[in-house]
């Protein structure tokens, strides 16, 4: 006998929420278990292929101490969308600097296959001082 879809879709959500504690614990091994090898990326222009890529935002320079708070989660058969705001200490400055996303992730037996998203860098950066307040003119 198969598994419900609502099974299904809450099994895919678990990974999807253990994918996201892995930028808290930093524990990137772990990815083996949640990520496929050959993850398709989407965002911020790029479409890139390998769990290298969400492995180097986990071990992103110069940000520590990351806090995930999951604002919206919708799971449904293979996908799974979430809301979120990551908070990190900037290093140099010991700042709490906060970044909001919403990624949505494709599943299959248990492991993230591919996902689209965009995060807020912009916002992070300006928060950290690294941008100007305001865009200058196009």
């Amino acid at each position: 006998m198969s598994d419900s879809a609502e099974a299904i879709s809450e099994r895919n959500a678990e990974v999807v929420r253990r994918y996201l504690r892995v930028f808290e614990t930093k524990e990137v091994a772990e990815f083996a278990e949640l990520v496929a090898e050959d993850v398709l990326v989407h965002g911020a222009g790029l479409h890139v292929r390998g769990r290298h890529h969400p492995e180097g935002s986990v071990l992103t320079p110069g940000l520590s101490n990351c806090r995930v708070q999951v604002d919206d989660l919708f799971a449904a058969h293979d996908r799974v969308t979430v809301a979120f705001t990551l908070t990190y200490t900037h290093d140099r400055s010991g700042r709490d600097l906060t970044m909001t996303g919403v990624k949505s992730y494709r599943l299959r037996e248990g492991r993230i296959v591919e996902f689209w998203g965009e995060t807020d860098l912009y916002g992070l950066l300006r928060r950290a001082g690294l941008v100007p307040e305001q865009l200058p003119p196009f």
